[in-house]
């Protein structure tokens, strides 16, 4: 195998990029290459201590499983440091057992009665580190309530869903962590769904569907990762409705993540989507732009980040899909600043965006910016179609036009349909705006805060 290493490197790196996102993989783990690997111990070359500490916070259970899958379970890890034509050899932390993300084996009272309880929760994933906002709210609301008393609420089960990114999987560790915290005898597991089907095939295979059902039936809190995966799976469905029943009868707590809400889950057992609408269906959209601004935020005072308030700016109106596409703009700043010594000014996030985030053209509905409007000026949307010309009413009347008519391809006429005004008055009042906005420094202060507000 000695003479192999490079190409089992070259597989682990291919399983890591099908598991990370493009910047993530091309920022922390495209550089590394493999130097050594003998007596079970694999040497890596990284370009510094930062990678090496990131790597080790971020994702070091991920490149556990994958050097165990591919190296097999007793390789050791080093890291080797490159400075100015010299090499520093650096330690790694014991691999840790792998986890439910690769693990093929099932579990049985047996085992669990030999080992430590292994809950698979990932420890860093919080309620302090998950950033509240509108796109959030209830669900965030009713996880906490939970971890305070799982099993006992009435959002039993959790179904938690949403696009990817958005924070669902955050949330659902949140509890567990949480509840493990409170309550150190716990029985807490989290598994994602495509794991819970392998191990009930082996389980299957091995004539060992009792002790599985067995083990999944003594634990407290349960949580089930991306359940769509279960469609289609006749008999992994059946299984689960056992477990899922038992756990629900004896008021233990289930918390289920998908990418869509139950009405939307198809090749789903309806005995099953029944259970799934018994809790709480929480929705977590993609993030608005002051959550978006508020995880930057933080982010950026958690990492000691320098960023000018116009980078910020910059980055939340344009990284708007999720999360983790604002994290990883975050961390790719931070490596290239890192990397070539360099300050972040905005030549550098206009171009770590560009790369990372497909920039595309928005398209706005009139009633989109009569909307805005009113709630980033805190009006009614009937003042801007009254027949008033009080000085707020006719600044916001004036906004919406100036918007509508950069943002959308309406004619002079259907814009002055959204205000209830004829063509002449909007000419003029374009006309007026275009005017006020070349002095009127605040007016252009109110406008900015409103295409903010719409993501620009």
């Amino acid at each position: 195998m000695k003479q192999n290493f490079n190409i089992l490197w070259a597989e682990c790196q291919q399983i890591l990029r099908d598991n990370l996102s493009q910047s993530a993989y091309q920022t922390w783990f495209a550089p590394v290459c493999a130097l050594q690997y003998d007596n079970n111990v694999l040497v890596l070359q990284v370009k510094s201590q930062f990678i090496v500490e990131y790597i080790e916070e971020n994702y070091l259970d991920l490149l556990s499983r994958v050097l165990r899958k591919v190296f097999g379970p007793s390789i050791q890890l080093e890291y080797r440091i490159m400075l100015a034509g010299s090499s520093i050899d650096v330690p790694s932390e014991p691999l840790r057992e792998p986890v439910s993300g690769t693990r093929r084996e099932v579990y049985t009272p047996a085992q669990e009665s030999q080992n430590t309880w292994d809950s698979q929760l990932n420890e860093q994933y919080t309620f302090d580190n998950f950033i509240k906002g509108e796109p959030n709210k209830l669900a965030r609301a009713a996880a906490i309530e939970i971890a305070k008393n799982p099993g006992k609420t009435i959002f039993n089960p959790l179904f938690l869903f949403g696009g990817s990114g958005v924070g669902k999987t955050h949330l659902a560790y949140a509890i567990g962590n949480e509840v493990c915290r409170l309550n150190p005898n716990a029985r807490v597991l989290y598994v994602a769904a495509n794991t819970f089907k392998l191990q009930f095939q082996d389980a299957v295979s091995r004539n060992q569907v009792p002790d599985f059902l067995m083990f999944y039936q003594s634990v407290d809190v349960l949580i089930v990762d991306d359940i769509q995966y279960f469609a289609e799976l006749k008999g992994t469905q059946d299984t689960f409705f056992q477990i899922f029943n038992y756990l629900q009868q004896s008021h233990k707590q289930l918390i289920l993540t998908s990418d869509r809400s139950p009405m939307e889950l198809h090749g789903i057992q309806d005995r099953l989507l029944s259970r799934f609408k018994w809790g709480l269906a929480a929705e977590i959209t993609r993030p608005d732009y002051p959550l978006r601004r508020d995880i930057l935020q933080y982010h950026i005072k958690r990492d000691g980040i320098k960023l000018d308030e116009n980078i910020v700016e910059y980055i939340a109106s344009n990284v708007s899909e999720n999360v983790r596409d604002l994290e990883g703009v975050l961390a790719s700043l931070l490596a290239y600043s890192t990397l070539t010594d360099s300050s972040i000014d905005m030549a550098l996030a206009e171009k770590v965006v560009g790369r990372l985030v497909q920039l595309h053209p928005k398209t706005y509905l009139s009633s989109d910016i009569v909307s805005a409007v009113c709630q980033c000026l805190k009006i009614s949307e009937t003042v801007i179609t009254a027949r008033t010309r009080q000085r707020e009413a006719v600044k916001a009347r004036n906004i919406v036009m100036y918007l509508v008519k950069k943002y959308t391809d309406s004619s002079l006429s259907e814009i002055g349909k959204c205000v209830h005004r004829d063509h002449a008055t909007v000419a003029h009042s374009l006309s007026t705006m275009e005017a006020q906005l070349t002095y009127d420094a605040v007016l252009r202060q109110e406008v900015a805060t409103v295409e903010r507000h719409l993501g620009r």
